[in-house]
């Protein structure tokens, strides 16, 4: 058995690892859907949720995982503002200090697991924690935990994680989702990529040779028209306006949404594919990238995509803690 002490990059996740976590999330997922409310796969440990950016699904689903496996919770939903971050103290020494790196038995938390808004953020904290670190988003660059639950959902959907198309849709330069998304896909084979973003939101030039050097099929395009009657799988992220300062450029976007958007005619070309739509959300509710009129129909998964990830991080939780025993 592979070990995972840190989770920090999609390419940690190789195929025996996805294929152990996916099972005991399905486990999980069994468990639960039969009442299951207790394990003990935690019994005695305790998480610390240190987000320094907002969130709903990752955060909430982490911490209920924690709970149903028996683990105590400590938190804060805005580190930046409320916690000595305020003050001007360092990731790396409030890393330190909550891992216990000079009195591991007065540690405050056995496993954190973090959110940051910086690129490689995650990457220094692992490198001076004293317990495992696992990444929840880290700038624009990775989330891996959000590539599994993706990963569980496709399975769910299709029976299999290879050979299948799929196409990612939106903003694309800045999604740490859809970085993640393609390292972990890459690993199966006759998985076909396509890429749909506005103009200046295409995927970034080192995505672009990670696929190449692979030998990985993917294309790009403008209008998500052109691609969805061939896809399996069509994912959709939102517009990041946190990252963006050219109101001209948001403007310019704006005037070519329902060129990235899920509307009632891109899910009517895809019926005869049966196409499958999700997104991690949130759904901007300004720019509707799934419009209000198909998020309910059947084929858009968002919903049953966001509630994986309670079982998901169940199976992460349990894997690297148990990494740390072996």
């Amino acid at each position: 058995m592979e070990k995972l002490y840190h989770l920090i990059k999609a390419e940690q996740l190789t195929p025996s690892i996805v294929t152990e976590l996916l099972t005991e999330a399905e486990s999980f997922n069994q468990s639960l859907k039969a009442g299951v409310r207790h394990f003990e796969n935690l019994k005695g440990v305790t998480l610390c949720s240190l987000f320094y950016e907002e969130s709903t699904r990752t955060r909430f689903s982490f911490e209920r995982a924690a709970f149903l496996l028996g683990a105590t919770v400590i938190s804060t939903e805005n580190a930046a503002q409320f916690s000595s971050a305020a003050k001007g103290e360092s990731l790396e020494h409030t890393i330190k200090v909550i891992s216990g790196v000079a009195q591991s038995h007065l540690r405050y938390a056995d496993i954190i697991i973090l959110r940051h808004p910086e690129n490689g953020a995650a990457d220094r904290a692992a490198r001076v924690s004293g317990v495992p670190i696992i990444n929840a988003g880290s700038g624009s660059d990775e989330h891996p935990t959000q590539a599994l639950l993706d990963a569980y959902t496709f399975e769910k959907l299709l029976g299999r994680l290879d050979h299948f198309t799929i196409s990612f849709v939106g903003d694309l330069k800045f999604s740490r989702v859809v970085n993640s998304e393609a390292f972990l896909l890459s690993q199966y084979p006759g998985v076909k990529m396509v890429f749909i973003a506005p103009e200046g939101l295409e995927i970034r030039p080192e995505l672009k040779s990670y696929l190449s050097q692979k030998g990985i099929e993917f294309e790009e395009a403008s209008d998500i028209k052109e691609v969805v009657r061939e896809s399996d799988i069509c994912y959709v992220v939102r517009v990041q306006k946190n990252r963006i300062k050219d109101k001209a450029f948001l403007l310019a976007y704006q005037r070519n949404r329902d060129n990235f958007a899920v509307t009632e005619e891109v899910y009517k070309m895809s019926e005869q594919k049966g196409t499958f739509f999700c997104h991690p959300m949130p759904v901007d509710g300004e720019e509707q990238e799934i419009r209000q009129e198909v998020e309910n129909l059947p084929r858009v998964k968002m919903l049953e995509q966001a509630g994986y990830g309670v079982p998901v991080r169940m199976a992460i939780l349990a894997k690297v803690w148990q990494s740390q025993k072996i």
